[in-house]
């Protein structure tokens, strides 16, 4: 499903947003709205992609709960199976043409994710994880490699992904955050989608990711990929909305405690509210 669906965005991307793209309007709906701020973009693709999903779903798995990033549904912890779907998660890279997005699709079952797939449209990597059954990436030429953490040892050596919201206080919040980690860690990686920053956890390239405020789309798939990769993990509650602005935690083992720690000391394990 999640290959179909990232098939569909590299096809639209050139037709919505390429040099032959003619219209802002597609099929009597604009290719780009906006949310929660103006700076907070939705486009068409994502929603025909969520559409994609969805369809997909209701053939195989007809009955079963959906929450979507689009399409919405419960956001809390439900009974039973919930799919949860991020259509393009790093919309604003895709709609400036910048090649990190993703597809993210996870299975929960009474609000766990049991199974999770993200798939990096640009790069045609698929990671993937199944509960207690580990983590695995898969190349576009289908050869597969399993996912560790680095065996990182010292925090002052992490490469540390992150994240900032859309609304001004979050943002003030966060980047003083920054300001007070960065001349702890080896450096900080902003690539602009928490699905690809946990997988980047999952497989090595940077050590840990810390972000305020994500929704369960954002986290749902990553978060257990990166998990099954043997990163210690903390997630909102099953019941916090993106609003509350908890933090959501993957950091390699080898130094979980001191980087733990470290974002107490800096505050960042305390909520971010949204403006």
């Amino acid at each position: 499903m999640a290959r179909a669906a990232a098939a569909h965005v590299r096809v639209r991307r050139p037709e919505v947003f390429g040099p032959d793209a003619v219209s802002d309007v597609q099929g009597g709906r604009s290719a780009v709205t906006t949310k929660s701020t103006p700076t907070d973009p939705v486009t068409i693709v994502d929603t025909e992609t969520e559409e994609v999903l969805r369809g997909l779903l209701a053939e195989r798995r007809p009955g079963d709960a959906i929450l979507g990033e689009e399409g919405g549904g419960s956001t809390g912890s439900t009974a039973g199976v919930r799919w949860v779907l991020d259509p393009i998660d790093g919309t604003v890279n895709f709609l400036y043409g910048i090649p990190a997005y993703a597809i993210s699709v996870a299975a929960q079952v009474d609000g766990v994710s049991v199974a999770g797939v993200v798939v990096d449209v640009a790069r045609d990597i698929v990671y993937s994880a199944l509960r207690g059954g580990g983590a695995t990436a898969t190349e576009s030429d289908g050869s597969t490699r399993k996912l560790s953490c680095n065996p990182v040892a010292d925090v002052s050596l992490a490469l540390v992904a992150t994240g900032f919201g859309y609304g001004a206080l979050r943002r003030t919040g966060q980047g003083r955050i920054i300001g007070e980690l960065l001349p702890l860690i080896r450096d900080i990686r902003r690539i602009g989608s928490a699905a690809l920053d946990l997988c980047m956890v999952a497989s090595g390239a940077v050590d840990a990711h810390f972000e305020h405020g994500l929704s369960p789309w954002d986290w749902a798939a990553g978060s257990l990929i990166a998990e099954e990769a043997g990163a210690a993990v903390v997630l909102p509650l099953p019941t916090s909305s993106s609003g509350e602005g908890a933090v959501t935690v993957a950091v390699a083992p080898g130094i979980e405690r001191e980087f733990l720690e470290l974002l107490q000391t800096v505050g960042a394990m305390d909520p971010i509210p949204s403006d």
